[in-house]
């Protein structure tokens, strides 16, 4: 049998360049940097204790937010939000674009300046303690601003040096989110930009990371390699808050959701908890004329369906089908995109 191989990233106590090392487990490497020519050894794990263990969600909140408000000039985008995240657990920040996701996001990171109300991360108030917190917490933002004149290597290597932290994850990433680090960030496509945000973000092992439309610009492949990892990193405990404007993905993988629109909390749930609160929905096709069934209010009729909102009536309303030729029927679950909508639909658009 072939001895296992760990790939190991690893950086210089001196000049902090980050170095890649291949060995077995429990054998010694001797080193030497590339940059600065430092020496130095570094003795592979036997096994990765600490990456196996598993912690669940607990009933420690990350993240509390009390009443927060935030103002531009005349124009209210985030009006007296209060919610928590717990430790462990994905948490979804849905909602459309302009309904305040971002906005509340970069207050809590303390980048814009709330009017009114309070946040606290790991129990600490983000308008005294920011730099701190920050120190513990990935970010991708929505919107990436990269030091394009960089290359991959030398971005990450800036972003390690400003932390100061182990690597931990990094080879993970690179496993899922191959990179040309070696060509500058100006060359990469805009998937590859997304993808060397999110490795930076995640690298170096972060108590919590927050993200922005993290999937823009990925391929449908490499969203579901992300999400897989992002399940793993909850079974080990790491906490994430996940915005975003794609239902199925926020549907996917978080265990709660809070729905933001026109900058206030309207709904703060489990997912599942969601689902049942809509009932199923039921879609048939008929030979007769659909006149008098799209006529009520929880019928439309779309693309030749018709499709009622049900909640626990379904007996009622199949014996009220009774009298009509049924030529096709289905009965579903509804998801939190059928969610979404008729919630919007109902308080009149986004």
């Amino acid at each position: 049998m072939k001895p296992e191989i760990i790939l190991k990233t690893v950086k210089c106590p001196q000049c902090n360049n980050i170095i890649e090392i291949k060995g077995s487990p429990g054998k010694k490497s001797i080193l030497t940097c590339s940059k600065c020519g430092v020496k130095g050894s570094f003795t592979f794990p036997k096994s990765d204790d600490k990456q196996s263990k598993k912690t669940h969600m607990s009933d420690y909140n990350v993240i509390e937010v009390k009443n927060l408000t935030k103002k531009y000039k005349d124009v209210v985008a985030v009006n007296n939000i209060s919610f928590n995240v717990k430790k462990g657990e994905i948490f979804g920040f849905l909602g459309p674009n302009g309904a305040g996701k971002t906005t509340t996001i970069r207050t809590l990171l303390g980048f814009l300046k709330p009017n009114n109300g309070e946040a606290y991360i790991f129990g600490k108030n983000i308008k005294e303690n920011i730099v701190e917190i920050r120190k513990n917490v990935g970010y991708i933002p929505g919107e990436l601003a990269l030091y394009e004149h960089l290359t991959g290597r030398q971005f990450l290597q800036f972003f390690s040096n400003i932390r100061n932290t182990d690597l931990s994850l990094l080879n993970d990433l690179f496993e899922i989110f191959e990179l040309p680090l070696d060509r500058k960030i100006k060359g990469y496509s805009k998937g590859m930009k997304q993808k060397i945000g999110i490795v930076q973000a995640f690298m170096d092992d972060p108590e919590m990371v927050i993200m922005d439309e993290p999937t823009s610009g990925l391929d449908p492949l490499l969203q579901q390699k992300f999400y897989e990892f992002l399940k793993k990193e909850k079974q080990k405990g790491r906490t994430m808050f996940f915005s975003s404007h794609i239902l199925s993905e926020v549907d996917r993988i978080c265990d709660r959701v809070a729905i933001i629109r026109n900058g206030k909390i309207v709904a703060l749930e489990n997912i599942e908890t969601l689902k049942k609160k809509t009932g199923k929905k039921i879609r048939l096709r008929i030979k007769e004329d659909t006149t008098d069934i799209i006529s009520l209010p929880q019928a439309s009729l779309i693309d030749g369906w018709i499709e009622i909102s049900v909640q626990n009536n379904i007996d009622e309303w199949i014996k009220r089908m009774g009298k009509y030729t049924i030529l096709d029927l289905e009965i579903q679950e509804f998801n939190l995109e059928d969610y979404f909508m008729r919630y919007y639909a109902s308080e009149g658009g986004a």
